[in-house]
């Protein structure tokens, strides 16, 4: 999607009454791929605070940046990709530009965006993810062989944490409320502590067993 098209549903959300961080939410879910940067989001917003109402370029002198070179982009691509959590300050510190050149050169440029981590149960190693094509194989080949005896025989599992409490979601607790009358309020209540962990197995005709680990144990080969 193009920049000109982000201003106009920025600006839609500006309209509506939804701030910059429900703003860039709402793009990061509908645009993951191409959503605009938090910084832009602010800038229009606090332009349209303004007054201003159309979403155009404004006009330029055409004088070029003078910062926004090709040794500049080059060593600030190196330099990110030396360290991936820099700060645009201290990019600008190490090549002596502004805040401003080096945002252009890293989105403009670079076409880079800075993301957060996101967050999976661990990493494998090579080993690891070779040893899992290698398991999916056997079973692939085991299915060819005989479709019917596979999946009547093939039981798997998976492990999961309940929690002794978990509270309702904002869906969950919705309520129907009159014309006129304020939204309900409830306290803010946290996941509890205590949890336990279930392992599931099932096969192709539903859940065969669950197992409870008693507290202080551990999953290991001899449990």
């Amino acid at each position: 999607m193009e920049k000109s098209e982000f201003r106009v549903l920025i600006k839609h959300c500006f309209l509506m009454g939804k701030n910059t961080v429900q703003t860039k939410q709402w793009l990061d879910k509908c645009y993951s791929d191409s959503s605009p940067s938090r910084q832009m989001v602010e800038k229009w917003f606090a332009d349209f605070k303004r007054g201003r109402t159309n979403t155009d370029d404004a006009e330029r002198s055409g004088r070029p940046n003078s910062a926004v070179t090709e040794e500049n982009i080059k060593k600030i691509h190196k330099i990110v990709l030396s360290d991936r959590k820099l700060k645009l300050k201290e990019i600008d510190e190490a090549i002596k530009i502004s805040e401003g050149s080096v945002f252009t050169i890293l989105h403009e440029h670079l076409g880079m965006r800075k993301l957060c981590l996101k967050w999976v149960p661990r990493l494998l190693t090579p080993d690891q993810k070779q040893q899992r094509i290698d398991d999916s194989e056997a079973c692939l080949a085991l299915f060819h062989r005989d479709k019917k005896d596979f999946l009547r025989r093939y039981v798997t599992m998976d492990e999961t944490w309940i929690h002794h409490f978990t509270p309702e979601s904002n869906r969950q607790s919705a309520e129907w409320t009159p014309a006129g009358e304020s939204r309900p309020k409830r306290p803010k209540a946290q996941t509890s502590a205590g949890k336990v962990m279930a392992s599931i197995f099932w096969d192709s005709h539903g859940i065969l067993f669950i197992d409870y680990l008693e507290k202080g144990k551990t999953i290991n080969s001899e449990y």
